[in-house]
């Protein structure tokens, strides 16, 4: 398993916990660029500017990844353009909410 596979399957145990589903089903995560070195960026949004759940979110996700063996250093780069909206999440993310 290449370690992007690893990252994303790490970030499905991240969940927003209002709406129940992980950062990647929901489409939150926006991209994953990983270094030479194994540090790994990954640019996300939230829902709405205005989350509460900010910071137990975005640290969820630096955490999650920064306990593979595989990465270095993890940064977490949080954008609002372009805005989230439903049409960014999986099929398995719609089901979960409902469509």
């Amino acid at each position: 398993m290449n370690t992007k596979v690893k990252i994303l399957s790490a970030l499905k145990s991240v969940y927003d916990p209002e709406l129940n589903i992980n950062v990647v089903d929901l489409g939150l995560i926006y991209n994953i660029e990983i270094t030479e070195s194994n540090d790994v960026t990954i640019t996300m949004t939230l829902t709405t500017p205005g989350c509460p759940l900010h910071d137990s979110i975005t640290s969820g996700v630096r955490y999650s990844v920064e306990g593979l063996e595989e990465t270095g250093k993890v940064e977490v780069n949080l954008v609002w353009e372009p805005a989230w909206s439903p049409d960014k999440m999986t099929p398995e993310g719609l089901r979960l909410l409902g469509r």
